[in-house]
């Protein structure tokens, strides 16, 4: 189920949200949080959604991902209709086009930070020792290779989130979707991590959706979207947030 190549240039639509409508229940009440939504994000672009907590910026991640399915509308990624697929086939998606970096990093627990890396090319049907030295060499590049032994709960939080950027990485995804990503650190170390993650998405020309309630992480990514009363707005240059 891999991608064909892409030939369009930067300016090829490659993710293309279309018309959803998605909502939430709570309690006998269904509280709409998507309305109408339509999104395009071209090959290699940084898109940054802003929103305050509870406007649905994490819906729609679940929705690029198919981990939800809309109530309405559809989800393509590269020609391709996550929407239409089912479970499995979504599962098989995500792992192999998608990486996920979360405010709370999501190791898991009882692996090593170079296993962690590596379960993701394992899943991929990558034999333990090559997804071994493919993660390393990424831990190396993102300054944690002495970290590599390291259970999770051993590791600072800017160490923890290095780790989960290489997770995300490390099977060269289509789209990284972060999920306030520096949300969970101090200012000077998620300037630090968000450094490392734009230079390394320079490199592998992959995709990337930040969702931030930060202005100032907003403006590391090179457009700026806002998610408010359902609806999705461009805004440009200086704003008040």
């Amino acid at each position: 189920m891999k991608l064909q190549d892409n030939e369009h240039d930067s300016t090829h639509s490659f993710i293309t949200l279309n018309q959803i409508n998605h909502s939430y229940a709570e309690g006998s009440q269904q509280h709409r949080v998507l309305e109408k939504v339509s999104l395009q994000i071209s090959k290699s672009e940084k898109v940054a959604l802003l929103g305050r907590s509870g406007s649905g910026k994490s819906t729609l991640l679940n929705l690029i991902s198919g981990i939800d399915l809309p109530e309405q509308g559809t989800v393509t990624l590269n020609g391709h209709n996550i929407s239409a697929l089912n479970e499995t086939r979504r599962t098989l998606f995500r792992r192999q086009h998608i990486g996920f970096i979360y405010q709370f990093f999501n190791l898991v627990p009882s692996l090593t930070a170079v296993e962690n890396v590596a379960l993701t090319l394992e899943l991929n049907g990558m034999a333990s020792a090559a997804a071994r030295e493919k993660s390393m060499a990424l831990l190396s590049r993102l300054k944690v290779a002495d970290k590599a032994a390291s259970f999770p709960s051993r590791l600072s939080g800017g160490e923890q989130q290095r780790i989960a950027i290489a997770r995300a990485l490390v099977h060269s995804p289509d789209i990284v979707l972060a999920d306030e990503p520096t949300g969970n650190l101090d200012a000077k170390t998620g300037e630090d991590v968000l450094q490392v993650l734009h230079d390394i998405l320079d490199e592998s020309k992959s995709s990337l959706l930040l969702v931030t309630h930060s202005l100032a992480v907003a403006r590391t990514a090179s457009r700026v979207l806002t998610l408010e009363n359902g609806a999705i707005s461009e805004r440009d240059g200086d704003f008040a947030w």
